[in-house]
């Protein structure tokens, strides 16, 4: 299979396909490499299809993303010993966003942990999904529990924006608006269970529903049943869009914001990381928090519309102070932004600072985080 991006080859990879992968085809979507799997990247453009989601509702299939099951009489132990976040008083029915952390407290991953009756589900990113479950593995040695990966016999679907509950609810004949931001429920399609989570990545109100393989093609048709009219409440979007967005929503981004050589104190998750508990990595992020992290994860607004991308230098004066992770031009703000590492001594809002963009010298300044925030 030979595959082009931008006019360049990828070259012969045998790229896995989701459940989705023929309604990709069927819309016009341009398919690229990601982290393995043959994803759409746009359908009619990534500008269109954020302000789609910011006004009205995109889905967005994230089937590539890992979902692992975890039973046994110790899968609380396991968590626990795992993820930064304290799971043991987690309800049924509950979603927490933690994190996975390497002995040194880098950042293994980012994950959404879920409490089900029978089962905990961990979704973790597409790229870290062999990476979580060997380390899974490494961990059970001292546990009675069991891990199960879930990933290619299941799909994912995200579907975002502000006129989402509303028409989701009518479809899937579920009171989604009584389910709390972070909760999920189940429900039946076609004869099909189906989880519906009240979350996402965008910054906007929605869901993310988890669906049998068989399913999932009948579904997604429903939900976007009139997807080709200019005025579709819900249309396809691709990754593109949803880069964008969870920019403006100042979501970090594996691989960007978060590392193994990076960690959630220095990234503003602190939230995220209970230091009265043990888990792998406790004991260096207690000395970060204890004496305040070197450098801090902010949010810059850059002066005119070129873009910062990762790597690019963020200097004061003559002196470099840190390092873009993420930049674009927001669809939303009509503003380019961007997420850097700097120094502590200068992360207060407000400083001025100067992005080098290929020798060229663009000022910006240090903002709030997040870029954008909905309408409540």
């Amino acid at each position: 299979m030979t595959l082009t991006a931008g006019g360049h080859t990828l070259g012969f990879l045998m790229l896995k396909r989701t459940p989705l992968y023929e309604f990709h085809v069927s819309c016009g979507a341009k398919m690229v490499d990601f982290a393995g799997w043959e994803m759409p990247i746009l359908y009619r453009g990534i500008v269109e299809e954020h302000q789609q989601t910011r006004t009205s509702g995109s889905l967005f299939d994230v089937s590539h993303m890992g979902r692992i099951h975890v039973t046994g009489p110790q899968a609380v132990g396991l968590l626990d010993r795992m993820l930064t976040r304290n799971v043991s008083q987690q309800r049924v029915g509950q979603s927490r966003y933690s994190l996975v952390c390497n002995a040194a407290g880098g950042v293994l991953d980012d994950v959404i942990v879920s409490k089900h009756p029978k089962h905990w589900l961990v979704v973790c990113n597409a790229s870290n999904r062999d990476k979580i479950v060997k380390h899974m593995m490494q961990i059970l040695t001292g546990f009675d529990a069991e891990i199960s990966d879930q990933t290619e016999s299941t799909a994912m679907v995200a579907v975002q924006g502000p006129a989402v509950v509303e028409l989701i609810s009518e479809t899937l004949e579920m009171d989604v608006k009584s389910i709390k931001r972070y909760g999920f429920d189940n429900g039946t399609y076609m004869m099909s269970r189906f989880t519906l989570f009240r979350s996402g990545y965008t910054g906007e109100d929605g869901v993310e529903i988890i669906v049998s393989s068989g399913t999932a093609q009948n579904m997604v048709k429903s939900l976007s049943a009139e997807m080709n009219r200019p005025d579709s409440p819900i249309k396809p979007a691709g990754l593109g869009a949803r880069d964008t967005l969870r920019l403006e929503a100042g979501m970090p981004l594996y691989g960007h914001e978060l590392t193994e050589g990076l960690d959630p104190i220095s990234a503003g998750l602190s939230w995220a990381v209970d230091l009265g508990k043990d888990f792998i990595g406790a004991e260096p992020l207690r000395v970060i928090a204890g004496h305040g992290p070197a450098k801090k994860l902010v949010g810059l607004e850059l002066e005119g519309p070129r873009i910062a991308r990762q790597g690019s230098a963020v200097n004061s004066g003559p002196a470099r102070i840190g390092e873009v992770t993420s930049g674009t031009f927001s669809p939303t703000l009509q503003k380019s932004i961007a997420m850097a590492y700097v120094d502590a001594g200068h992360a207060a809002e407000g400083t001025a600072l100067e992005i080098d963009l290929r020798g060229s010298i663009v000022p910006a300044r240090i903002v709030g985080l997040p870029f954008y925030k909905r309408a409540k």
